[in-house]
C-alpha cells in the first residue's frame, strides 16, 4: 500500500480518475459509453467512408495504406546558412518535408538592422532580408523536388515571392513548386499578434495572393488556415475547430467578394491544427472539424467540386504542453499527441522537441521527434488501417459533441455579422482568455494534473543541453543586409518599390509588383514600409 510523500501527493499509485470527469472542452466523459449514446445517428450521412463526403473518415480514399503523411520538422534558427545546415541534417534523417521558421522581424516587416529588431535577429527563427538570404537558406535544396511550408504571416506575400524567385533562379518550372504558406492573419489579430496591416486590408493582400498562385504556382496552397496559436493561447478543443472554421469562412467570403469563383480556390485552401494530450478527445475534434468544413463549403458556400469539401489539415503537437521540469517527459506527451494526429486522419505532422521549453531544439533533440513519427509509422500498426477509431461508442458520440458545440459558436458569430466583426468587437480573444485562465486555475488547484510540475516532482533536476544562438550571427546579419543596398541598382529598386505602393493604393494585385521588387533585391522591411505607407498599421483593441 503506498502513501504520500511530504507534498501530500500520492508517493506510488496512480489515483482513480474521478466519476464525474470531463475533457478539456469540459464536455462530460460517463464511465461507459454503449450503442445508446449513438441513438439517432445515421452512419451514412455522419460517418460514412474514407474519401467520401462528408470525409468524416478521412478525405483519401485509402489514407496512410496508399501514403504515409508528410513527416515535416519545423526549423529556423539564426543566420540562412545555420538554418540550411539543419535542414540538410532533417533531410538526412528521414523528414519528407520541410517547414521554415522565421524570425519575429521577418514575421512583422522589419529589416535586421532596423532599431526595434535589436536583439530579436535570428532568435525564434531563421532571418530572412531579401532574396539572397533566401538563395542561402536552400542551398542545395531543389525547390521543385520537396514540398516546403513556411510559417509566415503578415509578410507571407513577400516570403511567396522570394520563394519564387529563388525557383526561378534555380532554373525550375515555378508551376512545380509545391508546398504551403501559413497566410492566416486573422488568428494573429486573435491570438499571436504579429499583424502588420488592419484586418480588412491584411485580407485584400491575401486575396490577391489566392488570385496570382492559382494561375501561376497552382501546387501550392496558398493558406493554412490555423487553429494551431489560438490552442496555444489556452483556447479549448471546442474553441479551436469552431474559431479555426470561422477564419476559413471568412477568408472564402473575402476571395468571393473579390470576385473569385469558390472551386477555383477552395481545393487549395489547407488547415492547421494542434495536438494536445487528451488523446481520444483530439482524434474526434479532427474528425469534426473535417466533417464540418465539408458541410459548410457544400451547403453554405454552394462549392461543386468534391476537393472544395476536403479540410485537409497539418498538426503540430502542443508546445503549450511542453514542460521545464522533467523535460524527457515531453518525448511521451509529443508521442501521445502525434498518434492522435495519426488516428485523427493528418496529411503532415510536425513534432515537437523535448527540449523546447527550454530553447531552440538541438539535433539531438530533433532528430528524437522525427523518430517518434517514424516509430508511429513503421512499428506501431496506427497506418495500418483507415480511421481506426472509427465506430467506437465514444469516438463517435464526443465527435458528434464537438461538432454540436463548435456549431454553436459558429452561430453566436454570424449573429454578430461574422468572424472579422466578432474579431474587431473582442469577442473571440475573450473567449480564449477565459479558457485559459480557467485551465491555469485548474492546474494552480491540483485539478488538473501535469505531470512533474504539479505532482511527480522531483526535487533536483540534472541540466540538459540546449541549443545556444552564436551572438556574433546579428551583426553579421546586419552587415548583409546593408552591404546589400550599398551594392544594388538603385533605379530598378526605386521603381519596383513605388510601383508596390501603387498596386496597394489602386486596388491593382499585388503579387507581380512583389515578385519584381524582391527580385530587384528590395528588402522584406522595405516591401512591408510600401504598404505600410498606403494601408496604414493595426493598433489592438484592447480586451477587457
Amino acid at each position: 500500500m503506498s502513501g504520500l510523500d511530504p507534498k501530500g501527493h500520492a508517493s506510488g499509485a496512480a489515483t482513480a480518475v474521478p466519476v464525474d470527469s470531463e475533457t478539456s472542452s469540459h464536455i462530460s466523459v460517463k464511465a461507459l459509453y454503449t450503442p445508446a449514446d449513438l441513438k439517432g445517428s445515421d452512419y451514412e450521412s455522419e460517418v460514412g467512408y474514407p474519401g467520401e463526403y462528408p470525409f468524416t473518415r478521412g478525405v483519401q480514399a485509402t489514407m496512410y495504406r496508399g501514403r504515409l503523411w508528410t513527416m515535416r520538422q519545423y526549423a529556423g534558427m539564426g543566420d540562412a546558412e545555420e538554418s540550411n545546415k539543419r535542414y540538410k541534417y532533417l533531410l538526412a534523417n528521414g523528414t519528407t518535408g520541410l517547414s521554415v521558421a522565421f524570425d519575429l522581424p521577418t514575421q512583422i516587416g522589419m529589416d535586421s538592422d532596423y532599431a526595434l529588431a535589436v536583439g530579436e535577429v535570428g532568435k525564434v527563427g531563421v532571418a530572412i532580408d531579401s532574396i539572397e538570404d533566401m538563395e542561402r537558406l536552400f542551398a542545395g535544396i531543389e525547390l521543385t523536388k520537396i514540398s516546403i511550408s513556411m510559417t509566415i504571416n503578415a509578410t507571407a506575400s513577400i516570403l511567396v515571392a522570394l520563394y519564387v524567385a529563388v525557383g526561378r533562379r534555380q532554373g525550375g518550372d515555378i508551376r512545380k513548386l509545391s508546398g504551403t504558406v501559413q497566410n492566416d492573419v486573422l488568428k494573429e489579430y486573435i491570438a499571436r499578434g504579429t499583424y502588420i496591416y488592419p484586418p480588412r486590408q491584411a485580407l485584400r493582400v491575401i486575396t490577391d495572393m489566392f488570385s496570382w498562385t492559382k494561375d501561376n504556382v497552382p501546387e501550392w496552397n496558398t493558406i493554412s488556415i490555423s487553429g494551431y496559436h489560438m490552442r496555444e493561447a489556452g483556447s479549448t478543443a471546442v474553441q479551436e475547430v469552431a474559431f479555426t472554421l470561422g477564419n476559413g469562412m471568412a477568408y472564402v467570403e473575402a476571395a468571393i467578394k473579390a470576385g473569385m469563383d469558390v472551386d477555383t480556390f477552395a481545393p487549395r485552401l489547407s488547415f492547421f491544427f494542434n495536438a494536445h494530450s487528451n488523446f481520444l478527445e483530439e482524434v474526434a475534434k479532427f474528425r469534426a472539424a473535417r466533417r464540418m468544413w465539408a458541410r459548410i463549403m457544400r451547403e453554405h458556400f454552394k462549392a461543386k467540386n468534391p476537393k472544395s469539401w476536403m479540410l485537409r489539415f497539418h498538426t503540430q503537437t502542443a508546445g503549450s504542453t511542453l514542460t521545464a521540469q522533467q523535460p524527457e517527459n515531453n518525448i511521451v506527451r509529443t508521442a501521445i499527441q502525434a498518434l492522435a494526429a495519426v488516428m485523427g486522419g493528418t496529411q503532415s505532422l510536425h513534432t515537437n522537441s523535448y527540449d523546447e521549453a527550454l530553447a531552440l531544439p538541438t539535433e539531438q533533440a530533433a532528430r528524437i521527434a522525427l523518430r517518434t513519427q517514424q516509430v508511429i509509422a513503421y512499428e506501431s500498426g496506427a497506418a495500418q488501417t483507415i480511421d481506426p477509431l472509427a465506430g467506437s461508442y465514444y469516438i463517435e458520440s464526443l465527435t458528434n459533441e464537438i461538432e454540436k458545440r463548435a456549431a454553436e459558436y459558429l452561430g453566436k458569430i454570424e449573429v454578430m455579422g461574422g468572424m472579422l466583426r466578432a474579431i474587431e468587437r473582442g469577442f473571440v480573444q475573450q473567449e480564449i482568455q477565459n479558457a485559459a485562465y480557467e485551465t491555469q486555475q485548474a492546474v494552480d488547484r491540483g485539478d488538473a494534473v501535469v505531470v512533474g510540475v504539479n505532482r511527480f516532482e522531483v526535487e533536483e533536476e540534472k541540466p540538459i543541453p540546449i541549443q545556444k544562438i552564436d551572438p556574433a550571427l546579428e551583426p553579421k546579419q546586419i552587415e548583409r543586409v546593408r552591404a546589400l543596398r550599398a551594392r544594388r541598382d538603385a533605379g530598378p529598386w526605386k521603381a519596383a518599390l513605388q510601383a508596390v505602393e501603387d498596386a496597394a493604393r489602386t486596388g491593382e494585385n499585388v503579387m507581380p509588383r512583389i515578385l519584381t521588387a524582391v527580385e530587384a533585391f528590395a528588402t522584406v522591411g522595405e516591401i512591408s514600409d510600401a504598404m505600410r505607407r498606403v494601408f496604414g498599421e493595426y493598433r489592438e483593441a484592447v480586451v477587457v
